[in-house]
């Protein structure tokens, strides 16, 4: 893989290169796409979605929302900090091609931004509730209409799948979706596979699975625009990862590391002891003592600490990429960039007190119940609707369900992969409220 060709400003429908050379600094094509996100109804819709504690009102916890906003933060200094060595690296792309360290920043804080935006409502219980609904649920009925890969996209639903579907798909009059630039995407792509061969290998970008069937094609014109490597073989489509998209995820495992623990110290549910003891390993080189011991609440101890945290996590991981930059650019570091930080061990133990304190929390587990019922009972009503209106067989019933569903989501789908897929992707992109509100109306619970 090269630089040049991986740093394409080329959108989707486009016919030739956008050379960089030729950019408007002011109105730079990066900085467009993140733009493009930050607007969409998608993005949005992270406000009202849980990131560790579903439906909380409490003030502290982080959406999906803040939490993007937070990665693409971290992403974008990662960027500009891997950009300020490859550029030294490889003055050429400068001089030659204009590019400066900057557009790294810009393309990883986009991918960052957007890493989230095809999440279901109710955090990763809400992925599972989509699957287990075909796997062992009502939706086992369709299994043997569907070709051995579209089942598995359903029963493994990945919202990292759905997020490319949301960047990328095309309905009537929005050709290409939002029309991110190629390299954004290619950030974005943290699993450049399809949901079979599972887990075929070890490499870090085998564990999931990155786009539907339904997104095949483009994926592949995007993947071999920028010159991916191919993985796979057969009829198997599958490549190395974009460089870039190591750094989405390694700011996506800085935040959620120190953030979801911050939030989980500030909740009550670990004790600011721990907080000391752990993050204080991370910050021991770059903690001002005095400082610290002019802070007065426990909030901005924290504060302090999570700040430096972060810091020192940023500065290491751009040292474990640029040592390992070869190896990347020849597809040959099957590694998250963070499993391989001198701040591993930490990390893991960090990590360790935040699953047995919040995310296994009675509060956490009770409200991704309630979840896993209202995302089952959604996909089974609209499911149905939407097959029987194609089949010409809806009742009154099935028609009225099929007004509760947006305008948008009223399209045509001759098959019942598509017409399935659909309704995951509706339901996806509902919020916890709208998805909590639409299961009491049509549960007759709704108070008016």
């Amino acid at each position: 893989m090269n630089w040049e060709q991986l740093l394409s400003l080329k959108r989707q429908g486009d016919k030739g290169k956008r050379l960089r050379v030729e950019q408007d600094d002011t109105r730079l094509g990066f900085e467009v796409d993140y733009d493009r996100i930050i607007f969409s109804a998608a993005f949005r819709s992270l406000q009202d979605k849980t990131q560790v504690i579903p439906l909380s009102k409490t003030d502290f916890v982080h959406t999906r929302l803040t939490h993007s906003l937070e990665v693409s933060v971290v992403g974008r200094s990662l960027g500009r900090l891997v950009g300020k060595k490859i550029i030294e690296k490889y003055p050429h792309l400068k001089e030659v091609h204009g590019y400066h360290m900057n557009d790294f920043g810009a393309i990883v804080a986009a991918a960052s931004l957007a890493h989230d935006i095809g999440n279901p409502p109710f955090g990763h219980s809400g992925e599972k509730a989509i699957g287990e609904y075909f796997s062992i649920g009502k939706g086992q009925q369709y299994k043997d209409q569907l070709t051995a890969k579209e089942w598995q996209d359903l029963i493994d639903f990945e919202g990292n799948a759905n997020g490319f579907s949301v960047l990328t798909a095309s309905r009537p009059g929005i050709e290409g979706g939002l029309r991110i630039s190629y390299a954004t995407l290619g950030a974005f792509m943290k699993y450049p596979k399809e949901s079979l061969p599972k887990k075929p290998t070890k490499d870090i970008a085998d564990k999931k699975y990155g786009f539907f069937q339904t997104e095949k094609a483009f994926f592949q014109e995007v993947a071999l625009d920028m010159g991916l490597i191919p993985n796979k073989s057969g009829d198997n489509i599958g490549f190395e990862r974009h460089p870039l998209a190591y750094l989405v995820e390694a700011a996506d495992d800085i935040c959620y590391t120190i953030i979801d623990f911050e939030d989980g110290i500030n909740l009550g549910l670990v004790s600011e002891d721990f907080a000391l003891e752990y993050l204080i390993k991370l910050v021991k080189d770059s903690i001002d003592t005095s400082k610290y011991k002019t802070l007065e609440t426990k909030e901005d101890r924290i504060s302090y600490l999570r700040a430096l945290a972060i810091g020192s996590l940023i500065n290491d991981a751009v040292k474990v990429f640029i040592e390992n930059e070869a190896l990347i650019l020849a597809g040959k570091f099957p590694y998250a960039i963070m499993d391989k930080s001198k701040y591993k061990a930490q990390m893991d133990d960090i990590i360790k007190i935040s699953v047995k304190n919040i995310y296994q929390s009675r509060e956490v587990i009770e409200k991704e119940i309630v979840g896993y019922q209202i995302i089952q009972t959604l996909l089974d009503k609209f499911i149905t609707a939407f097959n029987n209106k194609f089949n010409g067989n809806a009742s009154n019933y099935d028609s009225l369900i099929m007004k509760m569903l947006p305008e948008k989501h009223h399209l045509e789908k001759e098959n019942l992969y598509g017409r399935l897929l659909h309704i995951c992707h509706y339901v996806s992109l509902l919020t916890d409220g709208n998805a909590l509100e639409l299961f009491e109306t049509i549960n007759g619970r709704k108070k008016n």
